[in-house]
Order: structure tokens, then sequence, then C-alpha cells
């Protein structure tokens, strides 16, 4: 169940308690490490939500997942959730956190989208150009692909989407087609 006040608030009480304890990076490596196996593995996330699955044994599920992987005060933690039953919402959390620590950090998180790899050259000269319009903090690049897209790139950062793809371009297309909008301009 996707509830991001609660995954808001439970993240900011580990940032604070890491923050605390002076651990801040082993717990924001620790959450990015759980945002890849729920990425990866959906059936790990499967398992979260399951209502037939008891806490105790999602617990041990996730403990032998993480296990020597995490740090003590991420294991603590996720022992918390899963005693309050709120082991469901781990990856909602996870990506909170990551996000409430990039915001500590000033560093701005980056995602492109382009039909084919990019080259590294490319990457670098996207990645400057960004750079340049964002002068503080750093940059985060992550790249997709989607052949989907034809060509051209899908840019998003901070909540703006900027779509220069062909496949935009001929969605336009043939909404103008469908839509007659040069139809009347003729009579």
């Amino acid at each position: 169940m996707n509830n991001p006040r609660l995954a808001t608030r439970y993240a900011k009480s580990i940032v604070d308690l890491a923050v605390e304890q002076n651990q801040l990076d082993a717990v924001y490596n620790d959450m990015k490490f759980i945002l890849r196996i729920c990425k990866s593995n959906p059936d790990f996330v499967a398992v979260l939500r399951s209502p037939i699955i008891k806490p105790t044994s999602k617990g041990k599920i996730i403990e032998s997942v993480t296990k020597e992987s995490v740090s003590v005060l991420t294991s603590a933690f996720i022992k918390l959730l899963v005693t309050k039953t709120r082991e469901i919402n781990l990856p909602e959390i996870a990506a909170a956190f990551v996000d409430q620590y990039n915001t500590i950090n000033n560093i701005h998180k980056v995602k492109i989208t382009t039909a084919v790899e990019m080259s590294e050259t490319l990457r670098a000269s996207i990645l400057a150009k960004v750079t340049s319009s964002t002068p503080s903090g750093t940059i985060d690049l992550e790249t997709a692909v989607n052949a989907d897209l034809i060509g051209g790139f899908v840019l998003e950062t901070a909540g703006k989407l900027l779509d220069a793809s062909i496949l935009r371009d001929l969605k336009d297309v043939k909404k103008q087609f469908l839509n007659n909008d040069y139809l009347h301009k003729i009579r």
C-alpha cells in the first residue's frame, strides 16, 4: 500500500537517528541496497506486500536477504518495522530516506532515458550541461534505455519532465490529425 506520509515520517526518524549516531552514509548505502533488491526482485516486494505471510516470517525473510549486507542500525530499524507491521512500506521508506539524504547533501537526481545506450562522451556532455544549469550541489545521473522512444531523450529532474523524443513528436502529429486541427482553416 503506497503511503507517502508514513514513509516520509519513518524515513525522517531513521535520518535523525543516523545523524545522531554519525552513521548517515552507512544507512544511505543500506537503503540504496534495499532499493536495488526491490527493483531487481519483484518477488521480494510481493512477499513484503502479501497479507497471507505473517510479519514474523517476513522479518526472517528480510533478515536472510539483508544479513551481513546492512548496518546494525538499519537492521534494528527493519526489525522495528516488522514489529509495527510496517514492513509492507519498506520500499517506500527506503526511497523517502534516499530523497531526504539527497536533500540534506544537496544532491540533485537526474534521470535521462534514451532510445539506445548512451556513449560516455554524450553522458559527460549531458552531465556538464545539467551541472552548469544547477550550479550548487552535485548531480546523480541515472540513465535508462527505452527503445519505444525511437530517438531523442526524456529528461526528468526535480519533478520536471523534458520530453524531446521522436515518439512524443509522432503522438503530437497523430493527435493533430485525429482532431482535424487544420480542417476548419481550409473551409
